[in-house]
């Protein structure tokens, strides 16, 4: 078995035990992807491997066909847009994910970029290393309207961190859960309305080719002057030149993110002052990044002795493989 590991850098040394276990298993080899890989090396480093294991690196039709021993790809966390699930399905090769195992740590996350956003902490912190102290106003997260599209574990955890602000919490969303919804106390809304209410709105819903650039010029004409905008979803979510514009011309107050249509950005949009931005980290935390092995080790052993694997996207049992 030979495993090929294509993770955040700062995962492998937040989690060796990773390491430890695929080794176990079969021959490990690992890249070290952060500043990109070229397609070329990447088909080089595929041509062999029976297994990979895949953060953010893209694995599309031609990166496949360039594996001939492919028996399996895992996604490293739950948004598998990188992966072409159905061109692996029509190969026989099953996809899964790891659904809602960072979700904690990516609706802290959220809420942790919201009240940066609110009360200018990035910008006061850099201030007063650079000696500069300077009263500034921000703005309260209590009792405000909270707008989440999306209504999966990332969302119904935020949902749930928004009770302990008082915040008035509506969500958007193709997939009403109205139980949970009764838990968390959240208002179904249409899209709209969700735009047009929210004080704080706060992506957190896949991507798929219907909901790329929800967040367009259009959208964001609805909003409110003293709202903010918050992405720990997909970067591509939201049309990044009508978002640099509605900020210049103060159709919002500012945004938070997280993710980015290209990954490290190549436009100004991170660097704007009403821009609070991360690399991309939300659900980047020991505990995360530990159970998101721990599930990955546990279903390369199933597939290993020919169990059903968990979280299968695409369809695609698993196969009797050879150690």
């Amino acid at each position: 078995m030979k495993i090929l590991l294509m993770l955040r850098d700062e995962f492998y040394q937040a989690n060796p035990g990773l390491i430890e276990d695929a080794k176990k298993l079969g021959d490990v080899r690992i890249l070290y992807t952060d500043q990109g890989i070229a397609k070329d090396e990447l088909i080089k480093e595929v041509k062999d491997v029976d297994v990979i294991l895949v953060a953010v690196v893209k694995i599309d039709q031609e990166v496949i066909d360039a594996a001939p021993k492919l028996k399996y790809i895992l996604k490293h966390g739950a948004g598998y847009d990188n992966i072409d699930v159905e061109y692996a399905a029509s190969k026989g090769i099953p996809v899964t994910n790891a659904p809602g195992v960072n979700a904690q740590s990516a609706a802290d996350h959220a809420f942790g970029l919201m009240l940066a956003a609110a009360r200018n902490i990035p910008q006061k912190d850099k201030e007063i290393k650079s000696g500069h102290w300077e009263l500034s106003m921000g703005t309260e997260v209590y009792k405000k309207t909270l707008g989440i599209i999306g209504f999966g574990a990332i969302a119904k955890a935020v949902a749930k961190r928004a009770t302990g602000f008082d915040m008035e919490t509506l969500v958007y969303t193709n997939h009403r859960d109205l139980a949970e919804a009764e838990k968390l106390n959240v208002t179904f809304v249409d899209k709209e309305e969700i735009f047009k209410s929210s004080d704080y709105l706060v992506i957190a819903t896949s991507l798929t080719a219907e909901n790329r650039y929800l967040v367009n010029q259009e959208t964001l004409s609805l909003m409110k002057p003293t709202a903010y905008i918050v992405n720990v979803s997909r970067g591509q979510l939201i049309n990044e030149m009508d978002l640099m514009g509605a900020l210049e011309e103060k159709w919002i107050k500012g945004a938070a993110l997280d993710v980015f249509e290209v990954e490290p950005p190549i436009n100004h949009l991170p660097g704007m002052r009403e821009v609070v931005a991360t690399p991309h980290i939300g659900g980047a935390t020991f505990e995360s990044i530990k159970r998101i092995g721990d599930l990955s080790i546990a279903n390369i052993v199933k597939l290993m002795n020919g169990e059903e694997l968990e979280h299968v996207v695409n369809g695609v049992h698993s196969r009797v493989t050879q150690r």
